[in-house]
Formats: C-alpha cells, structure tokens, sequence
C-alpha cells in the first residue's frame, strides 16, 4: 500500500539510488521502483529532483561524502599512525559481508560515466592520501609509502570483491587480524 503521507526526505530518495546502485549500478535507479520499495508514489520523488539525472547526481555526492574525507575524518584524528592504521583496517573488512552488494564495486561497471568517475575518483584519493600519510608516519619515504597504500588499498578492494562472490568467505574479524599483521609490517 502506497503512503502519501510519508515524508521522505531528498536525502532517503539518495540513499535508496544507493542501495539500488550496489545492487545493479546506475541502471538499476529507476523512480517508480524506487518509489514502490519506498512506499510513495512517484510525486514525493519530484518534489525533491526534476529528474533521475539529478537523482544519480544527489545519490553520487552522499556516497562520497559517506565514504570520502568526510567519513575519514575520524580516522584521520587518530594521532599513533600504527593505531590508526589498525583501526581503519578492522572497520573496513569488518565491514565486509558475504554476498553483500557494494556501491564501489558495482559504479566500477559505470566507470566511463563522468559523474561516476569523479565520485570514485574523490573517494579513492582520500582514502589513498589517508593510507600514504599514515605509512609515511610509520617510517616508510614518499615513494614506498604511496606504493605500500595501493597494495593495502588494492587488498581491501579485494576482499569486498571476494565477499561478493563467496558465500563461504572466512569469518571478517579473522581477515581484519590478518589485514592488520600484513599491512603493518614495514
């Protein structure tokens, strides 16, 4: 049953595409599904955007403010790099859930879209600027440091695509341990 009187802010409509953007990537935002799963008719989402294109847009600037330097910030404020490290890297793969859909890797199939271009651009620049500060904190030169934030990055991106595709994925506090002894090592 449709709900008119439900107020959904443009911020839900946001999130939603998002959801339905993990799912399927920016084919799969689409107003009148989106409004049936929301439980609206279509009228709450033009109150809010002209059209999906701006949807898509809106959708796109939440995820990267959700996991762009923003979302780091807490991360960043964490004065022992090697604790900071260790936490950044338990949240991230704990994050990681079996089968689970993620936004990142689905825009990767959108990645010539120049709105997804830029936002996985913005979010992996911030979370790759975090991990070479941290590894230069650590000791490492500027070099070595970049190169060590792209392997730690490039095995975190890893891990969500194997979580995607194997329901048997070990236990994500053990990868977390492992992550950890692995990425800071010198």
């Amino acid at each position: 049953m449709v709900n008119d009187s439900l107020r959904l802010s443009a911020q839900d409509w946001a999130k939603a595409a998002l959801r339905a953007m993990a799912d399927g990537g920016l084919a799969a935002v689409a107003v009148e599904p989106l409004a049936r799963t929301l439980g609206v008719t279509k009228g709450s989402f033009y109150a809010h955007y002209r059209n999906r294109d701006e949807l898509i847009t809106a959708a796109l600037a939440e995820w990267t403010r959700s996991h762009g330097p923003e979302a780091l910030a807490e991360f960043a404020a964490i004065t022992d790099p090697a604790a900071r490290l260790r936490d950044l890297l338990t949240v991230v793969v704990q994050a990681v859930q079996p089968l689970a859909p993620s936004v990142h890797l689905s825009l990767l199939g959108d990645r010539n879209d120049p709105r997804v271009k830029d936002a996985v651009s913005k979010v992996n620049q911030a979370r790759l600027e975090l991990l070479t500060h941290t590894y230069r904190e650590l000791g490492l030169p500027p070099d070595r440091a970049a190169s060590r934030a792209r392997v730690a990055y490039a095995a975190i991106l890893g891990l969500l695509h194997l979580a995607q595709t194997d329901p048997d994925a070990p236990h994500s506090a053990a990868l977390a341990d492992e992550a950890t002894a692995v990425f800071l090592t010198p």
